[in-house]
């Protein structure tokens, strides 16, 4: 079930609406649980790259933004059937999710994908390998003919690398960063893998207007460096515009 940070009654009605100072509600739906990009603060409020983000493009963009949480493996059929209005929330653009939402230009270049393991001697293509399910990192895994453990949240898939469920971790190399270097019992191979197009907003593909606001948006910010300097301040190492 989906978790609402902010709930008001312009929740109900599908689509966004025109408010009197003649800007709009636009719900942005994130999962809340991929930090940087996204996370839960501790007073209970969507926080990381992706908040300060879009609270920026939905100021330039003279939007009234509500951030709405909601679990990962759901989260694009939610926006297809309504429950909020875009998808922020570290999602690489890929073609296969293209034919079923639209996308903003990217907001980030491609991230590079990172394994995590207990022990740098790990059996890549013959061990076990987590990923998130419905990630491009899950995808990747499984085009290998690779064994394949899927964890609905992150976090899981962390757990099963140090409890010895799973050889290894394969995820977003800005997430496993941090990870690898506040605990000492795991730590980054070498090994990189290039997945995806960079991440970009998911938009119903009726939206058209909607995604014509956000993509000037973000070209704004890359055109006067804001969007580099976000980068920087949350995913430092990071590929810049």
């Amino acid at each position: 079930m989906k978790k609402l940070i902010l709930t008001t009654t312009a929740l109900a009605f599908a689509g966004t609406l025109a408010l009197a100072d003649g800007h709009s509600v636009v719900r942005m739906g994130t999962e809340g649980a991929y930090p940087p990009y996204n996370f839960i603060n501790d007073a209970g409020e969507v926080d990381g790259f992706e908040r300060e983000l879009g609270d920026e493009l939905c100021m330039r963009a003279e939007l009234t933004c509500e951030w709405v949480t909601n679990e990962w493996d759901s989260i694009i059929p939610n926006l297809v059937s309504g429950n909020y209005d875009t998808i922020i929330a570290g999602m690489s653009i890929t073609d296969e999710r293209d034919e079923v939402i639209d996308f903003t230009q990217n907001y980030t270049q491609p991230d590079p994908s990172a394994y995590i393991a207990t022990s740098m001697d790990v059996d890549l293509e013959g061990g076990v390998i987590a990923a998130q399910t419905n990630t491009i990192q899950a995808g990747f895994i499984a085009e290998q003919g690779w064994t394949l453990l899927e964890f609905a949240t992150p976090e899981e898939t962390i757990a099963a690398v140090k409890t010895g469920e799973a050889d290894a971790v394969l995820a977003d190399f800005s997430y496993l960063e941090p990870i690898a270097a506040d605990d000492g019992d795991l730590m980054m191979l070498e090994r990189r893998e290039l997945i995806g197009g960079g991440i970009g907003m998911g938009i119903r593909e009726s939206d058209t207007e909607l995604k014509e606001k956000f993509n000037a948006a973000i070209q704004s910010m890359k055109d006067d460096g804001s969007l580099n300097a976000l980068i920087e301040k949350h995913l430092p190492g990071s590929e810049l515009f």
